[in-house]
């Protein structure tokens, strides 16, 4: 269940559902630098037969979500292919080199992004979220009338995905480094509904290790 953990903001019970819109930028440009020697790229990994990068996408894909955007940077001709035929937009962030912070600003300068009422911010090397998952968070958002910072957590510790509203575009545009939302979260003035998913919220890949513990098979 979501958890207001704000009670300074207004009741958010006396917001009218909606059907804001919300787009997911799903970040893909990260170089894998934890993955060891080899240029092994943790993205291109396979679970089940399917390259990460393109489960990711899938998973948002069959979400309630208007559009599904993917940043992408490092080996970024590797990734499109491993995304080819999918009905996403791609977004080549030429910057990556420089952190988290730059390919969230062009996810969220995306045409397909603007006008959204919110952007669900999706680090694409967590293959425990799933479509419910996404779903849950995105009609927590809906049911906050689109005023909120949803965000998943684990156990109330905060995790991924995350959900941002509109107004938090300006917050974003104006981040660098390799930071991503969590600063914007914490100052942002809004109230914040936690959505716990479990185990879900802190799994990513990181290194060799939590990739094989995940069950992926490494391939280039």
């Amino acid at each position: 269940m979501p958890i207001e953990n704000d009670p300074q903001q207004r009741d958010l019970s006396e917001l009218p559902s909606t059907k804001a819109s919300v787009a997911i930028v799903i970040l893909a440009a990260g170089k894998s630098s934890r993955m060891g020697r080899g240029g092994k790229h943790k993205l291109l990994a396979e679970f089940d037969g399917i390259p990460l990068v393109r489960r990711s996408a899938l998973t948002a894909l069959g979400s309630d979500a208007a559009s599904v955007i993917v940043v992408t940077g490092h080996r970024r001709r590797e990734i499109e292919a491993a995304l080819s035929e999918l009905p996403v937009t791609l977004v080549d962030n030429p910057d990556y080199a420089d952190g988290m912070a730059s390919s969230l600003i062009a996810g969220v300068l995306s045409k397909r992004a603007d006008g959204a009422d919110g952007i669900l911010v999706m680090l694409a090397d967590m293959p425990g979220i799933s479509t419910v998952h996404i779903n849950a968070l995105i009609s927590t958002f809906r049911n906050a009338g689109g005023e909120a910072v949803v965000r998943a957590v684990s156990g109330g510790k905060p995790g991924n995905p995350v959900v941002l509203p509109h107004s938090l575009d300006h917050a974003v545009l104006r981040l660098k480094g390799d930071v991503g939302a969590r600063d914007i979260i914490t100052t942002s003035g809004l109230s914040v509904l936690d959505v716990d998913i479990g185990d879900a919220a802190h799994l990513d890949v990181d290194t060799p290790d939590d990739l094989l513990a995940a069950g992926g098979a490494m391939k280039s």
